[in-house]
């Protein structure tokens, strides 16, 4: 309910472990610098933390939200409701009212937001502050302040509502203004320091978080989109080529940035085609090349990635997804791209795809995709999303002396050598770099076109059958030495739900919450997803009901895309599908749910 204490009187404190802030306004106003600091503090605190963040595709901007879930211990996801919303506008607040948990705390502009217009069930139900944050912030720093630095402002806001570091802010603000004219952070710093000294006299309560769990860890901080970038460039890959597409673009520019520092480059093409064209050259030149998209643009990458499989080149293809089809939804999640990743193009044309599941993995990801690449010798598709692409998250800091590898090419002459021998094991075989000696003259060519043992064109029936069955036969050999997925919970049970990307968080997160209410439920995640990994049918085997958790359309069948993909290694009537195409996360509470109900 609304407060109402006296100037004189002081706030109760109280100790949590965990808070769900979610920050409301318009993508102008700098709420994902707010809720960026928030996240990057909590990493720097040996705290765990999540975020979630929406913004809108058109250049016009428009509304959007940032949410950030900050914990003592183990945060999963980035919370289904916000313990607390900060408001800058009037259809900010009655969008997103509905966010906050009942007798959570909504700090509003009142600038933009009349006391007197807000309804008196609102009131009832919620603690509301308000704050005249846009002039509060001219006046702190003049001008046109209220546009530019209201969100700092805001920032200190929340810093004296949670007591946080100061010392660690002002840092972070310093270190996000380097290099600008001082002014610039001055002016920062200023509105920060109004907003924290502002008395917060109506407010009804602060916080003070309990310490974090992970005391004398060291942490790095940043989004998925990061974590990717920098996997790629440990696991050694020096060139990579691409075009800009919503969220993808954001890799590209830290690679166009970094790899330089390492003697490598990036280059941005005049389309997909010719991205995807240029990293298979570099990957023919013997070391493992890297290009990347969202969905549209891997829709037109299909071909030459057929090429690829057929000339049985090492490349990395990142798949950033977003809602679909066509220009779809370019800022949502959505998890409709496993079809195409799997069996985009003509042809037999067998390809690995991994997927990520959070910003952590995101990093570890990137070096894995490039050893299979390279041991294969096989393109390898690494499926993100929206989701992961954006959020932030703190892990632990990597050991970058055992990570870090060099994928230099080796020169070294041989005596033969056959780029695609029938008689090697497993069918698995390298190229050599260009200007490798071979002793016996007999140097071998690259083409689309089926081939013989040396890459020399055919159409020899026969051989055609046994190339087929050599690009297949070494994935399967993969699939065989792919760790068996570990079960989430008791290994027996009424309910396995199944998650794959992105939505292992909250599927683990569903099943702490079932399990709690006396409920049956365990999990698995699948993190390779072609080829799957082996033993899912023993694991299925334990549980009565297996539900595939996937934002992805139900399809004819009703089980999503990975459930197909599933079914089509298990054919089990009991593998069915939780599905939905909202363009936004998995909520617990909408898994727990639809999965009792569905088990009912």
């Amino acid at each position: 309910m609304s407060t109402a204490a006296s100037p004189q009187s002081s706030p109760k404190i109280s100790k949590i472990s965990e808070a769900v802030i979610r920050i409301a306004g318009n993508s102008q106003d700098g709420i994902q610098a707010i809720g960026g600091f928030l996240a990057r503090l909590a990493g720097r605190s040996e705290q765990e933390v999540m975020t979630f963040m929406t913004i809108p595709s058109t250049i016009s901007g428009g509304p959007s939200i940032f949410q950030v879930r900050i914990g003592s211990g183990e945060v999963l996801s980035a919370g289904d409701e916000a313990d607390m919303l900060l408001a800058f506008y009037d259809h900010s607040y009655k969008a997103h009212l509905g966010s906050l948990k009942p007798g959570g705390i909504v700090i509003y502009d009142s600038d933009h937001l009349k006391a007197e217009d807000i309804p008196a069930e609102n009131l009832s139900k919620y603690r509301h502050v308000g704050v005249a944050i846009s002039s509060l912030t001219v006046e702190a720093i003049g001008g046109t302040g209220r546009d530019k630095g209201k969100n700092v402002f805001s920032l200190g806001l929340l810093a004296k509502m949670f007591d946080l570091n100061v010392a660690k802010l002002t840092r972070l603000l310093t270190e996000r203004f380097t290099g600008k004219d001082p002014k610039v952070a001055e002016t920062a710093l200023n509105a920060f320091n109004a907003g924290y000294n502002y008395q917060l006299a109506t407010a009804p309560e602060l916080f003070q978080f309990n310490p974090g769990e992970n005391v004398g860890l060291s942490q790095v901080v940043m989004s998925g989109n990061e974590a990717l970038a920098y996997g790629l460039i440990a696991a050694g890959v020096r060139f990579g080529a691409g075009y800009p597409i919503t969220p993808w673009t954001d890799i590209m520019e830290l690679l166009r940035r970094e790899l330089p520092k390492y003697g490598g480059s990036f280059q941005q093409c005049e389309d997909e085609i010719a991205s995807i064209s240029m990293a298979i050259g570099a990957s023919w030149g013997g070391r493992v090349a890297v290009t990347g998209s969202s969905g549209p643009g891997i829709s037109l990458k299909t071909e030459a990635l057929g090429w690829a499989v057929m000339a049985e080149m090492p490349l990395i293809v990142v798949d950033v997804q977003r809602g679909g089809p066509s220009t779809g939804m370019p800022t949502n999640i959505e998890q409709s791209d496993l079809n195409i990743a799997c069996f985009g193009g003509h042809g037999d044309s067998p390809r690995v795809v991994i997927g990520t599941s959070s910003v952590e993995d995101c990093f570890y990801t990137a070096i894995e995709a490039v050893n299979i690449a390279r041991k294969y010798s096989t393109p390898v598709v690494i499926l993100t999303d929206q989701g992961i692409a954006t959020r932030i998250e703190a892990f632990k800091e990597p050991d970058l002396q055992k990570v870090v590898q060099d994928i230099s090419p080796d020169l070294t002459p041989v005596t033969d050598h056959k780029p695609y021998d029938l008689s090697a094991p497993d069918g698995i075989t390298r190229h050599l770099a260009p200007g490798t000696r071979i002793a016996s003259g007999k140097y071998p060519v690259v083409t689309g076109l089926e081939h013989d043992e040396l890459g020399h064109p055919t159409g020899s029936p026969k051989m055609h059958t046994q190339m087929v069955a050599k690009r297949r036969n070494k994935l399967k050999k993969l699939a065989a030495e792919l760790p068996v997925p570990t079960v989430f919970g008791p290994a027996e049970g009424q309910i396995l739900l199944v998650s794959w990307g992105s939505s292992k968080g909250p599927v683990q997160e569903a099943v702490k919450v079932a399990r709690a209410a006396g409920h049956a439920v365990s999990s698995v995640h699948i993190k390779y997803v072609n080829p799957l990994p082996p033993g899912l049918e023993s694991l299925f085997a334990g549980f009565r009901h297996v539900f595939v958790v996937e934002l992805n359309d139900e399809g004819f069948a009703g089980i999503g895309q990975m459930g197909a993909l599933i079914r089509s290694y298990v054919p089990d009537a009991k593998i069915r599908g939780i599905t939905k195409t909202d363009g936004l996360t998995w909520k617990v509470k909408d898994i727990v749910d639809r999965a009792l109900q569905m088990a009912q």
